[in-house]
């Protein structure tokens, strides 16, 4: 099942915005300043996911023959190296060195990326549209626990992401082949656990009692709830 044969229009020059309310909608905004990690911790993480995925992109983008698609994945890249940018800047702008905050997740950030690598391209591109709109809006969540610093954080990780040309990329495949529905549709609830185990490993205490899993809950929700919007927008069941 190639992937790369349909063809789509170039993008309008690409202009950084943020979303209004993200993929979350009206997501429960809890308090998290009893779990939430230090904010070293915090911003460290979402730094080096942002250079995860532009890892991930690039690499597709090397092995994509077709020209407009490696503009697409492009266009997906450069929107998670801004991010990442923007972060690292912030780290600085804090005093600290950013390779220094990032390298302790470097080994297990790697190792959640290796584990949602699918085997085929065009699951990869659905695990960075997944995975990472799971994690933005996490760390979104998140982000109220620190002040002005969670602010500016917010501010980077609102921006636009740049991932519905990975979206037009998995709805012109399924449309072209049906059998990347079903196969898609299993990768994506596949997912879904790795990519929670990262987002509830980032929360102090790491196991959690049941009060504390009363406060997390509402947004664990909402993220499941949102990449069911996710996978239903690109006609794939959750």
């Amino acid at each position: 099942m190639a992937w790369w044969f349909f063809k789509r229009k170039r993008p309008a020059a690409r202009t950084l915005s943020l979303r209004s309310r993200g993929d979350l909608g009206d997501a429960h905004r809890v308090d998290f300043e009893a779990l939430a990690p230090d904010v070293d911790t915090f911003l460290g993480q979402a730094a080096y996911l942002q250079l995860g995925y532009f890892e991930t992109l690039s690499q597709l983008i090397a092995s994509t023959p077709e020209l407009t698609q490696k503009e697409s994945l492009s266009l997906a890249a450069g929107a998670a190296l801004l991010k990442h940018r923007g972060l690292v800047t912030l780290i600085r702008e804090r005093g600290d060195d950013a390779l220094e905050i990032m390298l302790p997740f470097r080994e297990p950030l790697d190792a959640f990326r290796r584990a949602t690598h699918g085997a085929r391209p065009l699951e990869t591109v659905l695990s960075v549209h997944i995975t990472a709109g799971m994690l933005d809006d996490f760390y979104l969540a998140l982000a109220s626990s620190y002040g002005e610093t969670g602010r500016s954080a917010a501010e980077i990780l609102a921006a636009d992401d740049d991932r519905q040309a990975l979206v037009d990329m998995i709805v012109a495949a399924v449309e072209a082949d049906e059998e990347w529905r079903s196969l898609l549709a299993l990768w994506g609830r596949r997912l879904v656990g790795d990519t929670l185990l990262i987002a509830r490993a980032a929360l102090r205490p790491t196991t959690l009692d049941e009060v504390d899993e009363k406060k997390v809950e509402p947004v664990f929700t909402d993220l499941l709830a949102a990449h069911s919007r996710r996978m239903g927008a690109m006609g794939l069941d959750a």
